[in-house]
């Protein structure tokens, strides 16, 4: 644990820079199919595909799970791409292609790293606790390396960082010199910030990153704008620091990045670079007779089938579709 305003290079720098903010509202999903648990999905969005390498951002939660089964994602295949599971509440039971099965808590973090194939499934474990609630994320792997061989690593000790009104739990990347043991392959941050009741406070920035924020509990203010929980706020890049609010005590998911310039095609589970590449995929997935992706054991149902493919072909996009 550390302190956050111990950082030597965060005095002296510009404060706050007046740049646009965009409010990104999400879109409920079914998770795992029609009958699946509902989340809500941010990233991808109708005008932004990316902050950072972060290419999609699915948040679920609190869901009670009294009186509901909780999570059931049965295999499905992925590559191009690295999955980040951080939890708020309960407990997600994952398992893969390469043997691994791992309960997730509350603290610390699943990364599982697709590169040029793997499967895996998420569910709640028969013994649970009574609400579960989190966040799923994908971060895009650069074209170097989006054929890497597929790895899972799973982080009990992570960074702490902690300042007036603030603590903050680095989940991958840097923040105010405090670095995630999780693996990056592209210059970027994530981070839960937990803002005391009453909190006003600053958090240093990277001026070449660019940023957004979800709220996760409680509402904050974040640059003077009003954050509840549900859609994710971006403000660009620019900034050295930020100003952070709220009333009751509140969660806050930080992320931020490089600008990705990489055109991607995002299609199903996949991150590729071109139609053909996801074709190929999804037919090693569905045949199973090139061992690409795997088999997940020990998971109580069947495969995800992948759905049909597009009658037109799919065109690799930059980060922000341009608006009509």
């Amino acid at each position: 644990m550390s302190n956050l305003q111990a950082d030597p290079e965060v005095g002296g720098q510009v404060t706050e820079v007046h740049v646009t903010t965009e409010v990104l509202e999400g879109a409920p999903v079914a998770l795992g199919g029609p009958r699946g648990m509902e989340v809500v999905r941010t990233l991808p969005n109708k005008h932004r595909r990316l902050v950072g390498a972060w290419c999609f951002l699915d948040a679920y939660g609190p869901h009670d799970l009294t009186t509901a089964a909780g999570m059931r994602v049965g295999p499905h295949p992925h590559i191009g791409l690295q999955t980040v599971s951080w939890l708020v509440r309960g407990e997600i039971l994952h398992r893969d292609s390469l043997g691994n099965r791992q309960e997730i808590r509350p603290g610390s973090l699943n990364l599982m790293t697709a590169g040029r194939g793997i499967s895996h499934s998420e569910e709640t474990p028969g013994t649970h606790g009574p609400v579960l609630q989190g966040v799923q994320l994908w971060v895009a792997l650069p074209a170097a390396d989006r054929d890497v061989a597929p790895s899972f690593d799973h982080h009990d000790d992570l960074p702490v960082l902690t300042g007036p009104g603030l603590t903050a739990t680095v989940l991958m990347g840097d923040l105010a010199g405090a670095t995630s043991p999780a693996r990056c392959h592209t210059p970027l941050v994530g981070a839960e910030l937990t803002l005391a009741a009453g909190a006003d406070t600053r958090l240093p920035l990277r001026p070449d990153f660019e940023y957004a924020l979800l709220t996760l509990d409680g509402e904050a203010a974040v640059a003077g704008t009003p954050l509840k929980p549900g859609p994710l706020l971006y403000l660009g890049a620019g900034r050295s620091s930020l100003s952070l609010s709220a009333g009751p005590e509140s969660r806050v998911l930080l992320l931020g990045g490089e600008p990705f310039e990489e055109k991607l095609v995002m299609w199903w589970n996949f991150v590729g670079r071109e139609h053909d590449e996801i074709v190929a995929a999804r037919e090693a997935w569905e045949s199973g007779g090139d061992g690409r992706f795997g088999t997940v054991r020990g998971y109580d149902g069947p495969p995800i089938p992948a759905p049909p493919m597009p009658i037109t072909r799919l065109v690799p996009r930059g980060r922000v579709r341009p608006v009509s």
